[in-house]
This record gives structure tokens, sequence and C-alpha cells, in this order.
């Protein structure tokens, strides 16, 4: 089902959300964070919750605001949400990019992004998904499944293209190397 798949890619996201904090607290510790590592770890968010999480959250969303328009009031201007993890994003790959914008200049931008995307997946799961479920009808998703592509999350999933699969070992690796650099 589709909110099943939606909040395994929020669980996965979750997985390098944790693997950016690891990174900055590095940093925190006055070490050197692997860029590569957050490098890579963004360069997914670039480009899969942008160009294929985000639109299927839309298309269910929007089914919701015809079923049940307080729910979808609830979970408030998605799309705009979406926008503004995006413009976070934007701000966590200029400071990265520039890392002489300063230790704590980027420390608080990738803070905000790690917070505001937790916050974003909590409020979905607490209020969007479930309102979803309840207010949709069968022939809602049946809409819905034939609206959207349905790609798997490339990072995450046994069936990734080779691409992803290879970029999901890099990242992972690259984790563990930074660890074993540190101690």
């Amino acid at each position: 089902m589709i909110i099943e798949r939606l909040s395994q890619e929020h669980r996965n996201i979750e997985k390098l959300l944790a693997i950016l904090e690891r990174e900055l607290e590095v940093f925190n510790h006055g070490d050197r964070p692997d860029f590569k590592v957050i490098r890579a770890v963004i360069s997914y968010f670039e480009l899969y919750p942008e160009v294929y999480h985000h639109p299927q959250e839309d298309v269910v969303f929007a089914k919701l605001r015809t079923r049940d328009p307080a729910a979808a009031a609830k979970v408030g201007d998605l799309a705009r949400e979406h926008q503004r993890g995006a413009e976070r994003l934007r701000r966590v790959v200029h400071a990265v990019d520039s890392v002489l914008a300063g230790r704590e200049i980027l420390q608080t931008i990738v803070r905000d992004f790690i917070e505001c995307e937790r916050y974003h997946i909590m409020m979905e799961d607490r209020d969007f998904f479930p309102a979803a479920l309840k207010a949709l009808e069968p022939q809602d998703w049946t809409e819905i499944a034939s609206a959207l592509t349905n790609p798997e999350d490339p990072l995450f999933s046994e069936a990734a293209e080779e691409t992803f699969d290879a970029l999901r070992a890099r990242i992972l690796q690259l984790e563990q190397e930074a660890e074993a650099e540190r101690h």
C-alpha cells in the first residue's frame, strides 16, 4: 500500500538523518567530519524525496483534501512544507560547499534541517497518513496508484538500480571509514 511505502521511506530518511547527526557531532567535538559522507547523503536528499517521495505524498494529500478537508487543514500546506524542506536543503548544500561559512553556521543549518525533517515526518505520520487512511475510499487509492509511477526508494530498495545501490554502499562505507579513523 502507498502509505506503508511512504512510511518506510520515512524510516529510511531517518537513517540518513542519523548519519548526518553523527557527522555533526564529530564536528561539534572539534574534529573534521567526513564531508564525503555528508555530500553523499545530501545528494540523496536532492534527488529521491524531491523527485519521487514528495510528489506521491502530494497526490495522496490532494485526495485527502477532497474527502476530508478538515483533516487536510490540520495537516496544513503540505506542498509549502516540502518547498521549505527543499529550501533548507539548499542552505545545507551551500554551507557544506562553502566550509568557510564557519563551524557554528554549518552546525545551525544542518541541525535545523535535521530537526525540521524529523518534525515534518512526525506530522505526516501522526496527522496526514492516518487521515488519508480514514477518509479516502478504495476508488481513491486506485486512482492514486494509477497516477503514480511508484518507484521504490533506490537507496534502501533491494531492487535498486546499480547506481543507487552503489551510492547506498558508498555512503555506508564512507561512514564506517570515518568512524574507524576517528577511533
